[in-house]
């Protein structure tokens, strides 16, 4: 599972599974903070096309490039295991 963690001001987590979902949220990140689609690009330092195509799910987008637009959003990607996989999980011998 991978969620957005905004860095700043707001604290809201997205479950993002499948690729349309992360473009969703970049998408939705980018709107929030009143940035056109020229503007982000131009400041994640990726093509107006690619970021085009990553905020409309495209399942082979780079993931350099994806990690830039992330970032030059303010948001980070964290990696976590679900819950129940968590507490299900042997625990390691002392």
């Amino acid at each position: 599972m991978l969620v957005f963690v905004p860095i700043g001001k707001m604290s809201q987590t997205i479950d993002v599974s499948t690729p349309g979902e992360l473009g969703a949220a970049l998408r939705a990140a980018r709107r929030a903070r009143g940035l056109r689609l020229e503007d982000a690009a131009l400041g994640a330092g990726v093509g107006v096309r690619f970021l085009s195509e990553l905020e409309r799910g495209k399942p082979t987008a780079r993931l350099a490039e994806t990690l830039r637009a992330v970032a030059s959003l303010g948001l980070r990607l964290v990696i976590e295991e679900p819950e129940e996989i968590a507490n299900s999980a042997p625990r390691p011998r002392a």
